[in-house]
């Protein structure tokens, strides 16, 4: 049985000044800003929400079957995904445009501009739910709105429990699109920021979103995570990385271990020290799909940050 996961498939451009953006602009002129960085140090990196979580949860012996529109440029990504053993029956070509992108320069404050080309992924809504077989649990993450609406009424019409995962999609919907959403998942998963913009736009506190679906998660970085449950408050420790090098898709690597947790139906003291986990494995490596482990060394580094068995 296979665990869908609608949302995006991108590219990410990202590119290193070796300045400070504020070395450069000048507060006087914002209004007038034409500004020009050398970035020496550039890679392209294999990302997107649905690539990223798929990718995870490939490692961690699941079976990811990502749903996602991509473009004419996509040949290398695919190449990737196979050579990963990633299914990609139902990634959908659209000819006339390019996979989704984001160009990312930082400088050396860590201080980002980025510029993102939705491209293909506009098209998401030209998936269907229904089009997937033998689908156990699945995922809406962020992707087109339109794709996000109708995968989310399909997972609920087919009685399919589903994750919903706004993510950086969260400012595309307003308050009664975010209940309907509650409404239709089984499970909601946010970091902490996106929890205060959720909360302000439906008006809904914790216990009132806990109390519509299996479980709320919450997740603050470095400090660990939360989950809300049953009338219960679950405090997740964290895993500590053995260095800090990318914390982007770290996020994504997290809600791979929520869904291997919840298809296998572990416990939430299991299920969200493997998220913790599987976060700061991430967070370790450059890029969002360069780091590698097999079971065994998984099992291991959980023993080693929990003092306890992953017991799979």
């Amino acid at each position: 049985m296979s665990a869908l996961i609608c949302g995006s498939v991108a590219y990410d451009t990202i590119m290193v000044f070796k300045d400070r953006f504020k070395n450069h602009i000048l507060p006087d002129k914002v209004h007038m800003l034409s500004v020009s960085f050398l970035v020496p140090d550039m890679r392209r990196e294999f990302g997107g929400c649905a690539g990223n979580i798929a990718y995870n949860l490939k490692l961690l012996g699941g079976d990811p079957l990502p749903m996602a529109t991509v473009g004419k440029d996509f040949g290398p990504y695919g190449d990737w995904m196979d050579r990963h053993g990633i299914a990609r029956r139902h990634i959908s070509m659209i000819e006339a445009e390019f996979t989704a992108q984001a160009f990312i320069t930082t400088d050396l404050d860590d201080n980002q501009i980025t510029a993102f080309h939705p491209g293909a992924m506009s098209y998401a809504h030209l998936n269907g739910v229904g089009d997937a077989d033998g689908v156990r649990i699945g995922m809406v993450s962020p992707d087109g709105r339109d794709g996000m609406v109708q995968h989310a009424a399909q997972f609920a019409e087919a009685g399919i429990p589903f994750v919903f995962d706004p993510g950086q999609g969260l400012p595309m919907f307003d308050g009664d699109d975010l209940v309907r959403f509650i409404d239709q998942a089984s499970w909601v998963t946010v970091n902490a920021y996106e929890w205060e913009m959720l909360s302000e736009r439906t008006g809904l506190g914790i216990a009132e979103v806990a109390a519509q679906v299996k479980a709320l998660v919450i997740t603050h970085g470095a400090r660990g995570s939360e989950v809300h449950t049953r009338g219960r408050r679950i405090e997740i420790p964290p895993a500590k990385p053995s260095e800090v090098a990318d914390p982007t898709g770290c996020g994504d690597a997290y809600r791979a271990g929520l869904l291997y947790g919840l298809e296998h139906g572990m416990d939430w003291e299991t299920t969200g020290r493997m998220a913790s986990l599987l976060g700061a494995i991430k967070v370790a490596r450059s890029g969002t799909q360069n780091h590698r482990f097999d079971r065994d060394e998984f099992a291991d580094r959980f023993a080693e940050a929990f003092g306890r068995s992953i017991g799979w």
